[in-house]
């Protein structure tokens, strides 16, 4: 009676790093699980560590003939009673079969991909709207949201990473896109002549950035960290939390933030705009504002009172609707009508 998880995505972001963390605890939790993913190492040998069954198909294009009868055979030999696929590429694939089939949606996706599909879970109350608005039933359309919790890794040396014990340290974590606005982090960083910032992402715009942190003079406090799997220390080891993205459906930078304790300014885009009650829990700032994001992060520099009591509003926040356990229990809830107990 297990659940098989669906991923079709190869790269390496929030969505991804949710999808371990959920298999990871719903595998604590004692539910049989499987996994077909797209080819990607790293996480195959994670599902492996945690002795959970998983297939990598290809999860390709449209001449993709091989995807679907595998994840369908796979589906079988799992004795899988329920679906779970992840973004649109992975619905694509889930075949119709004696197991219901969800979809779990954490942006405005094309619903034409989960036609068939027994019920949508949304991760932010904004997207469940929109799914109803498009036309989906709502009595097939749930929100259950990220839960965040901090990993067991110690605080990440700044010492290793040429960053002053007593300097003012911003954390900014996101792939290198546009949608994440890093470039704004930076030119904020340039009115912020004490502090240090350390990005940790990967993406196309590594370049670019990198040729903008010199121009702006603030490439001696920058640090570029890739692609990280260790964020626990990254955030242990940082004063605060800068999150600019344009684009943000969620933000789950956010609730992680506070699940480990530190105060975040944001910008106001879609998702951190209905997290954050601004001055309560966090700061908010206007989308593509660097002098105000450096104002912001000044008075948390400046106010250490200001961002002890955001942080703490905030692990409360975590603690009412973003729990572990809390979310868990929403996903058991959905899954026993599925048979899966």
């Amino acid at each position: 009676m297990s659940v098989l998880q669906l991923l079709g995505s190869a790269g390496d972001g929030g969505a991804e790093t949710y999808f371990l963390s959920l298999v990871e605890a719903m595998a604590d939790d004692g539910l049989e699980q499987a996994c077909a993913i797209r080819p990607h190492a790293a996480r195959q040998a994670r599902l492996e560590a945690l002795n959970i069954p998983v297939i990598a198909p290809p999860f390709g294009g449209p001449i993709d003939f091989s995807t679907r009868g595998r994840v369908a055979a796979f589906a079988k030999a799992q004795e899988a009673r329920a679906l779970i696929a992840w973004m649109s590429r992975a619905a694509r694939f889930s075949p119709a079969g004696p197991w219901g089939r969800i979809g779990r949606l954490g942006g405005y996706y094309d619903l034409k991909y989960y036609r068939g599909f027994d019920a949508l879970v949304a991760n932010t109350r904004h997207i469940q709207a929109w799914m109803i608005a498009q036309g989906w039933p709502a009595e097939r359309a749930l929100y259950i949201p990220n839960f965040a919790e901090p990993g067991a890794e110690p605080a990440a040396s700044r010492a290793l990473l040429d960053t002053p014990a007593d300097a003012p340290l911003f954390l900014a974590l996101g792939r290198l896109h546009p949608s994440k606005a890093h470039d704004v982090s930076l030119k904020a960083l340039a009115r912020l002549p004490e502090a240090y910032l350390w990005i940790a992402g990967s993406g196309p715009l590594e370049g670019e950035l990198k040729a903008l942190a010199q121009q702006l003079g603030v490439a001696g406090r920058v640090r570029f960290l890739g692609w990280r799997d260790d964020a626990s220390a990254l955030y242990r080891a940082a004063d605060a939390c800068l999150f600019p993205s344009r684009f943000e459906p969620l933000g789950n930078v956010v609730i992680q933030a506070w699940a480990h304790g530190l105060p975040i300014v944001a910008a106001a885009s879609q998702g951190p705009a209905d997290l954050i009650a601004d001055q309560a829990d966090g700061l908010l700032v206007a989308v593509d504002d660097d002098e105000a994001l450096a104002r912001a992060a000044r008075r948390l520099i400046q106010e250490p009172g200001l961002g002890a009591r955001l942080a703490q509003a905030g692990a409360e926040r975590v603690t009412q609707a973003f729990s572990r356990a809390r979310v868990l229990a929403e996903w058991r809830n959905l899954l026993v009508r599925f048979g899966v107990d």
